[in-house]
């Protein structure tokens, strides 16, 4: 029975409707339905609107969050220059101006780090701790080369659940060279020239390519020394941040010699 055949032979007593059900037997049995009518506008119903459709909606959570900015690392034949801005961001809002990526893991060795700030704060004190067991145990400071393998181990320890933190690594090796590291987030890492990471890295890459890697220029290289290489780093990060918004306020740079660091802060854009 097709449905508005059925409609048709809706049987009304008292106010009620009743839908018929034909049998052999003589007479005509009817069961008791109620047709309900699809609701409307006019309708007060309450629900919940998302703005979009009346669909399910889903709701999810994430651990993660990136804080944006930029690091940067370049090495010399007897230095490293490692900097990274101050900018701490979420989304369009700026949470501060002042929180250095920058974190001294040796006398001659920094750790450079943009990613979720509260990863980067955790990976910072779990190799804070094994630096000073290690201290402790052998009375003298890890070189470069070992840091940069248990910076590697770290990582890959937590490979299932990985700290969201990007992560470059200057410093002296043994030798008096100077020494940068790369690594992605499980902990595979290699030994550069150079290495950036974090919102801006990007725009650094290629520049460096350019004017450290020097892969497909045709004038001679030359040796670049430390405070030549200091206007560089304050030059590239002037670019990034004319395209990124999450690279800005001021820029940290760490020159790491065999003798010691020394620090410079440069302004950047404050919008």
């Amino acid at each position: 029975m097709s449905h508005a055949s059925t409609m048709q032979s809706i049987q009304q007593t008292n106010g009620q409707h009743y839908l018929p059900i034909h049998t052999s037997e003589g007479r005509t049995p009817t069961i008791p339905v109620t047709f309900t009518a699809p609701p409307t506008d006019d309708d007060n119903i309450s629900h919940i609107d998302h703005g979009v459709t009346q669909a399910p909606y889903e709701r999810s959570f994430s651990p993660y969050d990136f804080n944006g900015g930029t690091t940067l690392a370049i090495s010399g034949k007897d230095y490293a220059v490692i900097a990274g801005d101050t900018r701490l961001s979420s989304g369009y809002e700026i949470l501060s101006r002042d929180v250095s990526k920058l974190h001294t893991l040796t006398p001659r060795c920094i750790l450079g780090s943009a990613g979720c700030k509260t990863d980067i704060d955790q990976l910072r004190s779990v190799l804070d701790i094994k630096m000073q067991m290690y201290s402790h145990n052998h009375r003298k400071d890890m070189n470069a080369p070992s840091v940069a393998q248990m910076l590697g181990n770290t990582l890959y320890y937590k490979r299932f659940f990985p700290y969201y933190a990007f992560n470059v690594l200057a410093g002296v090796d043994q030798e008096g060279k100077g020494a940068v590291y790369s690594y992605d987030a499980i902990g595979s890492f290699e030994r550069t020239l150079f290495s950036a990471t974090g919102s801006g890295q990007s725009f650094l890459i290629p520049l460096m390519d350019n004017l450290i890697g020097h892969g497909n220029r045709m004038d001679e290289r030359k040796e670049i020394g430390s405070e030549e290489m200091v206007e560089i780093v304050k030059d590239a990060f002037v670019t990034a941040g004319e395209r990124d918004i999450y690279t800005g306020d001021s820029l940290e740079i760490v020159v790491i010699k065999k003798d010691g660091m020394e620090r410079i802060l440069f302004p950047l854009k404050r919008d």
